[in-house]
């Protein structure tokens, strides 16, 4: 008979304590500790933008308790961040009947009706919040943009100079009401507005670009150059580039203004007023094969624009194809029979092509036309022959069809020249943070998923995670990644079953302590339960299965690797909820604020620890390196960190992202070459995100 030892004792209790959580988890348990964990690993699965995951967990704490107002603010922030603007805003409603005293249930509501485009309802969620939260500069700003949208100029304005005075350094405010005095046509309350901003944050690209845009209205061409240049430095896009080469066009900087069309391109190979634009400098210069490549593009998703038509007539006639010179004329001259150029370019083409008759009946038509003109009479008067001809401009917007400006450079239709302004769909609030963080990538893990990379990537690979692979002792594939995925429905279904699974593989291997054989197939169905743990996000849970692994093998390192990560995603939860809690109570911010740091830096010299282990047990696993380096990073310890990420180069030299954060900790420490030269490094090895960067940080 085999001995009881008080070890075992110990695993049978533990075990019975998981069975009990399982039973109640799945069941329609209603015990207030139940739905406080479903609540908690709810948000973490929200935390961690594992979206669907989450509304499983909420939709429990709803089903058993439906009296609460939090499971349905979150199961309607989740909806939100899946798109699913109707359901986000029932469960907003349902949180708002249930608590009428939350303003954050009144904003996402409001977010969600924006997206819906009913901005009246959404003006209305923001006015009862601002009762509730009258200093929270989202709530105003959100509410300012509702009053654009619905062109209510005034009481837009009205908003901003409140949300002014509430919070004088808040620079969006004043962007916000430049652009809205620019609606209203007001351009010198606008500049003052930009450069008052500009005194506030000299590192918003979106300010330099709308400044640069007025900038063109007004024909300042190398004042809007010099902004552009500098929004592009702190921010490129498509758009600067389109309208940093109108400025350098007319500046007759032709060199210049094509080699921005062909940037903004790349940045954005469907740009129509890049390819465009571009066609019609390559027709300038000569390269009239490439400009018709350009004119093509534009026809092909836009078949009814008639000017990008006659462009390309006029370019095949240059090339000798004098047969679609022909028919592209012909299209042009259905749209605009009375467009007499172009019966003059067809009859030159139709005498090329040896079509004498036909040529005469064009030159017919403009025979008549000058008869009539003599005659002072209109029957052939040019369609487009109008009084807003603009002869002077050299630019037409997107919408103008007049076809005598065929040759004209094209700008968007919208007063700010851009396709899509930054400030036109800026919402802001603690639901949508569109800000660019410089932050470190995301730590190592062994997990069985991973997000799908477009790009050719190197697999991250460990002889002992294939041997593991190979032997087929865990129910999914194991693999190291820094890119998790959130679950689909049929993996967290499989996970969950997968728990009840290996508890039931867990009760099976109650044996005697001496059976280290019994022990080590034990530690791996406790290691698979706190993987299920981890992926479903119940990082409590996870840590005491991971535990319990180590503490029935030793040198089972992919437990502590893993609770290294688990722990430290549960710190940073932790931290989260502390600091919500502080800014809850003022009183209390202080205290609570540092006991959330101490809590926290305790919880990464856990990290430390196991990471510290792993690196004991298998020093050639270079991704404990790597986690530890980014663990010492968070504390501040930058000089540990870059000593750990050189380890890790040194094992793995084609490792990107190793490249990458100990190009971002060397430009923490301010060693700017260094730091440039990783970033390079990681961009050549398929991070391109880096090159982003090397400019931000290249003044």
């Amino acid at each position: 008979m085999k001995r009881i030892t008080s070890k075992t004792v110990s695993v049978i209790v533990n075990v019975i304590v998981y069975l009990v959580v399982i039973v109640c988890s799945h069941g329609a348990a209603r015990a207030q500790i139940n739905t406080d964990h479903m609540m908690m690993v709810g948000r973490n699965a929200l935390y961690f933008k594992d979206y669907v995951l989450s509304i499983q967990y909420f939709n429990q704490v709803v089903n058993a308790k439906p009296y609460l107002s939090d499971p349905y603010f979150f199961r309607g922030l989740a909806k939100f961040y899946l798109d699913d603007y109707g359901g986000a805003e029932a469960d907003c409603s349902q949180a708002i009947e249930r608590n009428p005293f939350v303003s954050d249930a009144y904003q996402v509501r409001a977010l969600a009706r924006m997206r819906l485009g009913r901005f009246d309802e959404a003006i209305r969620d923001y006015r009862a919040a601002v009762q509730l939260d009258p200093e929270n500069e989202g709530i105003w700003h959100n509410m300012a943009l509702c009053y654009g949208h619905t062109e209510r100029y005034d009481e837009a304005i009205g908003v901003l100079d409140t949300l002014h005075h509430i919070a004088p350094k808040y620079a969006p405010a004043l962007t916000m009401r430049a652009q809205v005095n620019i609606q209203r046509r007001d351009t010198v309350a606008a500049l003052a507005d930009i450069g008052e901003s500009m005194k506030i944050d000299k590192y918003d690209a979106a300010t330099y670009s709308m400044r640069a845009i007025l900038y063109l209205q007004q024909e300042r061409y190398a004042e809007a150059e010099e902004d552009l240049t500098y929004a592009i430095h702190l921010m490129p896009s498509s758009g600067d580039y389109i309208n940093r080469a109108l400025a350098r066009y007319h500046q007759q900087n032709l060199r210049g203004a094509m080699s921005d069309y062909d940037i903004a391109i790349d940045l954005d190979p469907n740009s129509f007023l890049g390819h465009y634009n571009r066609g019609l400098l390559r027709a300038q210069v000569g390269d009239n094969n490439r400009a018709i490549d350009d004119f093509d593009f534009v026809i092909e998703r836009e078949p009814d624009n008639t000017i990008a038509v006659f462009n390309r007539a006029l370019l095949r006639v240059q090339t000798g194809d004098y047969e679609g010179a022909e028919s592209d004329f012909t299209l042009v001259l259905k749209d605009y029979p009375s467009f007499l150029y172009g019966y003059e370019c067809r009859a030159d083409v139709r005498d090329r092509l040896g079509k004498r008759r036909l040529a005469e009946e064009d030159r017919l038509v403009l025979l008549k036309a000058q008869l009539s003109s003599w005659g002072g009479g209109d029957s052939q008067k040019d369609d487009n022959a109008d009084d807003e001809d603009d002869e002077d401009s050299d630019v037409r917007r997107k919408s103008d069809r007049n076809v005598k400006k065929y040759n004209r450079l094209v700008v968007a239709d919208d007063d700010l020249a851009l396709e899509g302004s930054e400030y036109a769909q800026g919402y802001r609030g603690k639901v949508q943070n569109r800000n660019i963080h410089v932050e470190l990538l995301p730590l190592c893990v062994v997990t069985c998923y991973e997000k799908e990379n477009k790009l050719t990537r190197n697999i991250l690979y460990h002889h002992d995670i294939d041997d593991v692979n190979q032997r087929g002792v865990l129910p999914r594939q194991l693999m190291v990644t820094t890119s998790e995925s959130a679950l689909t429905e049929e993996q967290i279904s499989f996970h969950f079953a997968d728990i009840d699974e290996q508890t039931k593989q867990v009760a099976g291997k109650m044996v005697d302590d001496d059976d280290v054989t019994s022990q080590q197939a034990s530690a791996i169905h406790w290691f698979a339960r706190g993987l299920d743990f981890y992926l479903v996000q119940d990082f409590i849970s996870a840590i005491a299965d991971y535990s319990s692994a180590i503490a029935a093998d030793g040198s089972l390192w992919m437990a502590y690797f893993n609770r290294a990560v688990a722990r430290y995603k549960q710190a940073q939860i932790d931290g989260e909820n502390a600091e919500t809690s502080a800014a809850a109570d003022f009183r209390q911010t202080d205290v609570a604020a540092a006991a959330g740091e101490t809590s926290q830096y305790a919880a990464y010299q856990l990290c430390l620890a196991d990471l510290g282990k792993v690196i004991d047990l298998a020093p050639d696993f270079s991704y404990a390196w790597y986690d530890r380096a980014y663990v010492f990073a968070m504390l501040h310890d930058y000089q540990a960190a870059i000593a750990d990420y050189n380890e890790v180069i040194a094992m793995n030299p084609t490792f990107a992202e190793a490249y990458y954060n100990r190009g971002l900790t060397r430009l923490f420490l301010g060693q700017n070459e260094e730091g440039t030269a990783d970033l390079s490094k990681a961009g050549e090895l398929g991070l391109y995100g880096a090159y982003n960067l090397i400019k931000r940080f290249s003044e």
